[in-house]
């Protein structure tokens, strides 16, 4: 996969710029509040759909302007794909979306049009953070590669979010009690099909992101993944999430909200055997996480037949010499965008296309 262009239009700090990437590394250098970020964030924007670093999409319009518009040609096996995301302030619906010259009515008709790995300095929120961070990570990843998957998810959180409504209604509406058994169904239908999706890709980047981290740190030490559920070793997931639901009832309503299912499950990061979030050094936690990255480039790469592009943002500087010559090693046939602030950051960027970020303006160096 390859990015061809990168059009903005009155998006974050940039009035209008059109940006042709080089096939290799392409450098943004400049300092802080520049505008750096904001290129790595246009296009993790029509990847997945949203920003990395904010929920509300009126952060990402210019300054007193109507609309913000981010247009992305990529080159595919299979051809040529063009993605365009337009933002509006004001209106109920804040986000647009075409693929080509058809709009998208659903979200969901956006992913595989570009597929992309996001590495930046929050993804430590992976190790330290909680349970929700790691399966943001997985749901990421996974709605990527398959729309099937983002319908389930999407599917069972709606069916979660009109469940936690009953069970606060309850005591006010008896009969509400009765539309349990439906929701109780569609949670146990989709959240089945999450979970199997889960455990496998969590098997899979477990032998991935081990081989990473032996590379990149060049230490007898063995990284290792396990997802965490109540229904991990189930023979039928659907049948004893149904059966937890039903079992669990009484006490969901006495505490007004669901407390089982795969909204409550989690993924263990280990190193030697030990939990990586607590016991792990900074240096083993930032090892861990950036194996965990190159492991998801490895698993999509795998499942779309060609390399995602990969997104560097401002992450360089925060590794040690060796870490960064391994990364760069690995990364050297894989179309990446780079943000910093010092080109000292990098090592070699002789075949790379380097641009300097000042207010908004790109120049090509």
């Amino acid at each position: 996969m390859k990015v061809d262009s990168l059009i903005l239009k009155d998006f974050r700090n940039y009035e209008g710029v059109q940006i042709t990437p080089g096939p290799g590394m392409n450098v943004f250098i400049g300092s802080n509040a520049q505008g750096k970020t904001n290129i790595v964030e246009a296009l993790h924007l029509c990847c997945v759909g949203r920003s990395h670093r904010t929920s509300r999409d009126e952060e990402m319009i210019r300054w007193e302007q109507p609309f913000g518009r981010v247009t992305v040609r990529a080159s595919q096996m299979d051809g040529t794909h063009e993605v365009t995301v337009i933002l509006a302030k004001g209106q109920k619906k804040k986000k647009n979306i075409k693929i080509g010259e058809r709009k998208a009515e659903r979200i969901g008709e956006l992913f595989g049009h570009l597929c992309g790995v996001l590495f930046s300095p929050e993804d430590l929120l992976i190790i330290k953070g909680g349970p929700a961070e790691r399966r943001r990570f997985l749901d990421m990843l996974l709605s990527q590669l398959s729309t099937v998957y983002f319908y389930h998810l999407q599917r069972y959180t709606r069916a979660l979010s009109q469940r936690n409504a009953v069970l606060r209604e309850i005591s006010l509406k008896p009969g509400l009690r009765s539309t349990l058994d439906l929701w109780d169904e569609m949670l146990a239908e989709s959240g089945a099909e999450v979970a199997a999706r889960r455990i496998e890709a969590t098997e899979k980047l477990s032998q991935m992101a081990a081989g990473e981290h032996r590379h990149l740190t060049g230490e007898k030490e063995e990284l290792t993944l396990r997802y965490i559920s109540s229904f991990r070793d189930a023979a039928d997931i659907r049948q004893k999430m149904t059966e937890q639901l039903f079992a669990s009832r009484e006490e969901d309503i006495r505490r007004l909200t669901t407390g089982t299912g795969v909204h409550r499950d989690d993924i263990s990061i280990r190193i030697n055997g030990k939990e990586t979030r607590i016991f792990g050094s900074q240096g083993q936690q930032r090892s861990a996480v950036l194996s965990l990255k190159m492991a998801q480039l490895s698993y999509m790469a795998e499942n779309k037949g060609e390399n995602p592009i990969l997104l560097l943002d401002d992450v360089m500087s925060e590794l040690d010499m060796n870490r960064r010559l391994a990364l760069e090693e690995r990364i050297s046939r894989i179309q990446t965008f780079v943000t910093c602030t010092d080109i000292s950051d990098l090592g070699d960027t002789e075949n790379g296309v380097l641009y300097q970020v000042e207010k908004g303006t790109l120049t090509r160096k």
